[in-house]
């Protein structure tokens, strides 16, 4: 029984691979990869997930120490709140963006009036959508793996003199890695895919905020075949990276 559990598992993941790649336009793959729009989708696509995954790691990974090693009232509610954008739909984050960060929100209006920064229907605004959905999936990560590494090491670190930067650069962070390095991987690769957040927030403006996955569903209005050679791309790049992230980084998931 257990087996057959496992068969329509496995077929339940596979099937809708293999029907995307028989109806695939191999032919016609370099033509599509060689136009402009489709180059210019997956550059922008490259950058803004690179850079949320960036963010993520800079800003994520001391929240995660504080979830895992700080005692202060309100961290359940903290905590939910860093795991909210993985469970509400990303229209709904995108809303919740427009709505802090539009030129009318009470982020965005600040953000204009004192620096002259305009977030939505930009680049900027890009990265910001795909940070918001991303960055719990490395907070996660880190802070699992923050909870179950040995300790003592840190303790023998401060014995020995070592100050908190100290013990967290050479001690912490090499413990910590391959959960730091995993998390980053899913961040990426949530980013990478990151769909409704971005059309409401960024909006889907070819060179500045069209991203592969607003590239595909505005394909699947006009040419259907283009919308499947760019969701093949989309598919190798995301699985070329993590398998190489994964053998190199995570030999043990």
């Amino acid at each position: 029984m257990a087996k057959v559990a496992v068969g329509v598992a496995v077929l339940f993941f596979l099937l809708p691979l293999v029907g995307l790649l028989l109806r695939t336009p191999w032919s016609e793959l370099g033509t599509e990869l060689a136009s402009p729009p489709v180059r210019s989708a997956l550059w922008l696509s490259l950058v803004c997930s690179l850079a949320a995954t960036a963010i993520s790691v800079v800003f994520g990974v001391p929240l995660a120490w504080a979830l895992a090693r700080w005692q202060f009232p309100g961290k359940s509610v903290v905590r939910a709140l860093t795991t909210l954008p993985m469970i509400v739909p990303p229209v709904v984050g995108g809303v919740a963006l427009l709505l802090a960060f539009g030129r009318r929100g009470f982020a965005g209006r600040w953000l204009d009036q004192a620096f002259g920064i305009t977030l939505p229907f930009t680049t900027a605004g890009a990265i910001l959508a795909e940070t918001f959905v991303a960055m719990p999936f490395l907070v996660i990560t880190v802070e699992a793996g923050l909870r179950s590494m040995n300790r003592r090491f840190e303790d023998a670190a401060s014995t020995l003199g070592a100050g908190p930067w100290v013990t967290f650069r050479r001690v912490t962070l090499p413990l910590i890695g391959p959960s730091l390095w995993a998390g980053a991987a899913l961040a990426w690769a949530r980013a990478l895919g990151e769909f409704g957040a971005t059309i409401t927030f960024a909006g889907n403006l070819p060179g500045r905020t069209q991203t592969i996955p607003l590239a595909v569903y505005l394909a699947l209005e006009t040419r259907l075949e283009a919308a499947i050679t760019l969701s093949v791309v989309l598919l190798a790049v995301s699985l070329t990276v993590l398998v190489l992230l994964r053998d190199r980084f995570m030999p043990n998931l």
